[in-house]
């Protein structure tokens, strides 16, 4: 595959893109929660089959654009194997529920100062 961008001549001569196709579905080092993890954080770049497909073509080199795909899926890899942490749930302090009922309560009153006064009073 061709690359696009800096090289002048060497560009339209050379393939120097690189496409790294990595099976995730049938790899055996990877645990199962991790393969479902990768193929998520993947999203565009997974297939339906389950393998990650990562083009590079940023560089002038075939090697370095091998070395480029390769530091890509390490990189997905790596953030998929970071759980993300459990969400503590949190409560309101007592003093931040009693100003929030303070208010409504002052809002109400104001409220009901706007009202027209009725016959009883």
């Amino acid at each position: 595959v061709r690359s696009s961008g800096p090289g002048g001549q060497h560009v339209n001569k050379t393939s120097t893109t690189v496409q790294l196709r990595f099976d995730v579905v049938g790899s055996s080092s990877l645990p199962r929660w991790l393969k479902h993890r990768v193929i998520k954080i993947a999203g565009s770049l997974a297939t339906n089959s389950g393998s990650i497909i990562i083009k590079a073509k940023s560089h002038r080199s075939q090697i370095q654009n091998k070395k480029e795909a390769y530091k890509r899926l390490i990189r997905i890899i790596k953030k998929a194997a970071n759980r993300p942490k459990q969400r503590k749930k949190t409560f309101p302090t007592r003093s931040s529920i009693e100003s929030r009922i303070h208010s409504k309560r002052k809002h109400s009153e104001k409220k009901k100062l706007r009202k027209h006064p009725t016959r009883d009073d």
